[in-house]
């Protein structure tokens, strides 16, 4: 199998009673990572194209960085072309040799024009059924300056404070969601980080999503979002990288993702530390397997490293591959989803045992 898909307690005991089907879901989470999504192109075309394609319940589209890029192609009118948008002309995304912050972030503004074309941002903010959610982070302290010296300080700090415990974060990051007027998402964090929910318009929702995927030093942060305190907004994945909150709508999360690992937050990816298992029990979580991984070209999935490490041309040859195995994971969901072969799910509870 090239696919997996988990489920957390909760889902696995509705599905087994109804069955899979897209009206048991009322989120959609989508991760930060960069183009480690790539692993997905086919899967999420296949997701908003055609199983989710006749839905009528809303549904919350939860995305920080790359997650909430895609989330913004998911709440167009034509998800399908808005993620084709987003994946190609990320892919074909040349950099100078030595690119500046400020180069990465003029190039990142381009990209979302061209994701958001002319009535995108129109479609996301009045979409009835799926309702977009960014997160960012407000950033205090060092980590709010745009010296590359002062923000390394500050995210040292960062890293130490987490290490402690990541409850410490909120002395230097709020997160602020931006979602779709309308929306009754709510959710709650232990680890205690402010949260602030703003409604998008049109005067911040470029702002915002631009924002959710400024990742620290490498791009430049984005500075007084319209409607929001003034201040620094940078990368949401620096509180909520893979997720660990308790979604409190009723329903069960769909969360296509890049990996079977979850970390919390940016600073955790090379903690041991675990998600709260208890916040994933009315998650369904569909990921690549190994042997899927394993096939790819450098046995990898793609990652910000290839633009460095790679040139150009082998990266852009790389990365299209991957798009084009990617179909191997939506055709095993799909015939999943047809054949209602249930005994394919595992328990969540191996990925994130309850200790």
């Amino acid at each position: 199998m090239m696919l997996e898909i988990y489920a957390g307690k909760n889902a696995l005991k509705i599905i087994d009673e109804q069955g899979f089907s897209p009206s048991l879901f009322t989120s959609v989470l989508g991760a930060s990572g960069g183009p480690k999504w790539f692993t997905l192109y086919a899967l999420d075309k296949y997701v908003f194209g055609e199983f989710f394609k006749d839905v009528t319940q809303p549904i919350n589209l939860i995305g920080s960085s790359a997650g909430a890029f895609r989330m913004a192609c998911f709440a167009q009118k034509d998800p399908v072309a808005a993620i084709d948008r987003l994946a190609n002309n990320y892919c074909h995304t040349v950099y100078s040799e030595k690119a500046t912050a400020r180069e990465i972030t003029i190039k990142a503004r381009d990209l979302l024009d061209i994701v958001m074309g002319v009535d995108g941002c129109e479609e996301v903010i009045n979409n009835p059924v799926f309702k977009a959610h960014f997160v960012v982070a407000k950033c205090d302290g060092f980590v709010s300056f745009e010296n590359k010296a002062l923000q390394g300080l500050g995210l040292l700090k960062s890293y130490v404070y987490n290490r402690i415990g990541r409850r410490h974060l909120a002395s230097q990051y709020q997160r602020f969601v931006f979602g779709a007027n309308g929306s009754e998402l709510s959710f709650d964090d232990p680890a205690g980080i402010p949260t602030t929910n703003t409604v998008l318009t049109h005067d911040n929702l470029k702002d915002a999503l631009l924002a959710s995927g400024s990742i620290p030093v490498v791009m430049e942060g984005i500075k007084d979002i319209a409607n929001c305190p003034p201040g620094m907004y940078r990368d949401g994945g620096i509180v909520d990288y893979h997720f660990d909150i308790n979604i409190n709508n009723p329903g069960l999360t769909l969360y296509p993702h890049f990996s079977s690992v979850l970390k919390a937050g940016w600073f955790d990816k090379n903690l041991a530390r675990q998600v709260t298992p208890e916040h994933y029990n009315n998650t369904v979580l569909i990921c690549p397997s190994a042997e899927f991984i394993e096939s790819l070209p450098y046995q990898k999935i793609p990652d910000r490293s290839d633009f460095t490490d790679l040139s150009p041309q082998q990266r852009i040859d790389y990365w299209q591959q991957v798009f084009v195995q990617s179909e191997q994971l939506a055709q095993e969901f799909e015939s999943f989803y047809q054949r209602q072969d249930l005994s394919i799910i595992k328990p969540l509870a191996e990925l994130i045992p309850n200790e």
